[in-house]
């Protein structure tokens, strides 16, 4: 069979499809089982589910921090190695693959709405009727979870919402890309058909989509698309921008945006995130937080710390769907890593500077109490509670009993030389979000991870509200209030943006630009209370880039940076100390800069920024197959600056 664009020649076989599901099969004889027979039961139907369940979603792994470490190749977090993404001309177009090939999950999804719709319709299904809708409330979910997944990575790209044939002109004919507004309109509309399916609190609890997730989620994906829009207008990177490819094809040749222009589309999504993350922050309190860390077992537990750390997180009203780990299935490995050097991944010094001051202010603000770098133990004094429960100091208490694992109890001086990468604390500073204090998480651990939290329903709002009106209105000030009292931080968000210098948070933070233009300290300010809310929560990565706020390294590189090095008061605690040969040299910076001691890194005189590194290139093999074998005559079109050639570096848009 034809190598196909949309790969449903790999289309699931019913053995494989039903393979998770042998605990809930009565055997049968396999020439009587059929999909229109087995997907007659609710409990079948749950099976099938389930089996989708394990495919999507950020999830902790064995060999790695698991979500802790998402930050990565952004202004808050830096890998031993850096990436080519920050090296123009190092990341180029693939031959093959890619996630433009994935489509596989789609066609189960698809398959399964299809059969189910028709039997649920004919009155076929047994079982509770309020689980059956879940079960097709969940999969509406999930293929538009999948489409949100291939919008971020590719802007405009198919809508697949059907079971295609084995026809090479059909296939071709739905690999058409459509504009990425109408990918996200689409993503919306099968929310909400999810929302009139789902139950409140489904049976599995938060292990399972409620209808309130439909409800986040979109409000995330309005949010996403309505500041895409407005920060990439008149740019190629938007229908109808200037040299926007999708123009070249007939099918895009006249598009007209469904609201009358991008301006009017700007606000149609603007108002969906509004409305939708209203309905969850309405309903939902935030965790309380005691301001404390938990240096000992007989000391008084965080709750608000502890949501991120424990093995059950339905106790946790704040927390929407989580997935759950048991040491007789899978565990993965945050423990271990949380206890010692992050696997790797470092915290950078524009991370710790985003954490005001308790009072308030920004660390480098007159008054604000702020006692300096220089001393590592007291970095997080004073400061934001999320910086003193999450940022991690020589001497804390990582566990309160004995390691199991390869971890350390009592936090020692970071390890910056350390041989082993996994070992290596790559900017000095670390994290313990997600750390649970029993030693025995260390070895196999089984602590959850977080997919939803209502957090992100007031934070939505509140940048929403701002940028579609230019105003905090009554609702955005009380859920940035509620946000920053939870923090034990002053709620006046006022003092924060007054003090506020942008010529100096233009430095360091990227969230201070849009389009390689500062922004104003209000919407800075928003911007950073995400920041510090979200941090090593998968967040930070889709927010610069739905902001546009790389454009300013395409002509000025970016130096990564993490603690004071030289002029810590306690240098000797950090080893034998050569410079450029493992560390970086202090009359470079009194940071340690952690790729800038070897000069064949590729990123050694900083991080740089093309345009086209906004959206990934969509292999040639894709423009092969739908163009009979000339990429110039085929269905598809490259995202901007990307070449139609393979193993090719972007050209300058």
């Amino acid at each position: 069979m034809r190598k196909l664009i949309i790969k449903l020649s790999s289309v699931v076989s019913l053995a494989l499809l039903l393979s998770s599901c042998d605990g809930f099969l009565d055997k049968r004889p396999e020439s009587m089982l059929t999909p229109e027979n087995y997907l007659t039961t609710e409990a079948n139907l749950s099976s099938y589910i389930y089996g989708i369940y394990t495919n999507q979603f950020p999830t902790h792994g064995v060999y790695e921090w698991g979500t802790f470490q998402s930050d990565n190749n952004t202004d808050n977090m830096a890998y031993v190695t850096p990436s080519d993404i920050f090296a123009p001309g190092y990341w180029r177009v693939s031959e093959s693959g890619g996630e433009y090939d994935s489509f596989g999950q789609q066609y189960q999804i698809n398959y399964f709405l299809q059969v189910v719709t028709k039997l649920y319709g004919e009155g076929r299904i047994t079982g509770n009727d309020a689980l059956i809708r879940q079960c097709l409330g969940e999969a509406y979910f999930f293929r538009a979870w999948d489409h949100f997944t291939k919008l971020k990575t590719f802007g405009d790209c198919p809508i697949v919402d059907e079971v295609l044939p084995d026809d090479m002109d059909v296939l071709v004919a739905k690999s058409k890309r459509y504009p990425r507004n109408e990918v996200s309109r689409f993503i919306l509309s099968d929310l909400d058909k999810a929302m009139e399916l789902l139950m409140d609190v489904p049976e599995g609890g938060t292990n399972r989509i409620s209808k309130d997730c439909a409800h986040l989620f979109k409000s995330r994906v309005a949010l996403y698309e309505g500041t895409w829009l407005k920060y990439f207008k008149g740019t190629a990177f938007v229908p109808n921008g200037p040299d926007w490819p999708g123009a070249r094809k007939d099918y895009n040749a006249n598009y007209q945006y469904p609201s009358g222009g991008i301006d009017e589309e700007v606000e149609f999504f603007l108002s969906e995130a509004m409305r939708e993350s209203k309905i969850v922050a309405d309903k939902y309190r935030l965790t309380s937080n005691n301001g404390k860390f938990q240096g000992s077992a007989s000391e008084p537990s965080n709750s608000y710390y502890d949501m991120f750390a424990d093995t059950d997180m339905s106790k946790y009203r704040e927390v929407l769907l989580w997935r759950k780990y048991d040491l007789n299935v899978v565990s993965n490995a945050t423990g271990q890593w949380g206890a010692s050097s992050n696997c790797g991944y470092g915290t950078t010094k524009s991370m710790i500077d985003a954490f005001v001051m308790a009072n308030g202010l920004p660390v480098y603000a007159s008054g604000s109490g702020y006692p300096g770098d220089e001393d590592l133990k007291r970095i997080t004094e004073g400061r934001d509670t999320r910086a003193v429960l999450f940022v991690k100091k020589p001497g804390d208490a990582n566990l309160h009993s004995d390691p199991a694992g390869p971890a350390s109890k009592i936090e020692p001086w970071p390890d910056i030389t350390a041989g082993a990468e996994s070992n290596r604390y790559t900017t000095g500073y670390a994290l313990r979000k997600g750390l649970n204090f029993d030693g025995r998480q260390t070895l196999l651990c089984t602590v959850g991870s977080i997919i939803f939290r209502a957090a992100e329903a007031y934070l939505n709002y509140i940048e929403a509200c701002y940028e579609s009106t230019g105003s905090i209105d009554a609702t955005a000030d009380s859920y940035w209030r509620a946000i920053r009292r939870r923090a034990g931080v002053n709620e006046d968000y006022n003092v924060t943006i007054a003090a506020t210098d942008m010529n100096i948070e233009a430095l360091e933070d990227w969230g201070a630009y849009s389009g390689g233009k500062v922004v104003d300290a209000t919407l800075f300010s928003i911007r950073r209370e995400r920041r510090c809310e979200f941090m090593a929560e998968n967040m930070r990565n889709a927010d610069i880039r739905r902001w546009r706020s790389m454009d300013q390294m395409i002509d000025s590189p970016y130096c990564v940076l993490g603690m004071n090095l030289w002029g810590n008061k306690d240098l000797s605690e950090f080893g034998d100390l050569k410079e450029n040969v493992n560390v970086s040299p202090r009359d470079f910076s009194k940071y340690l800069a952690p790729y800038h001691i070897i000069s064949n890194n590729h990123v050694y005189d900083g991080y740089r920024w093309t345009m086209a590194h906004y959206l990934s290139p969509i292999a040639i093999q894709h423009f092969l197959i739908t163009g009979g074998g000339n990429a110039e005559n085929s269905s598809l079109y490259q995202n901007p600056g990307w070449p139609l050639v393979a193993n090719q570096p972007p050209v300058s848009l």
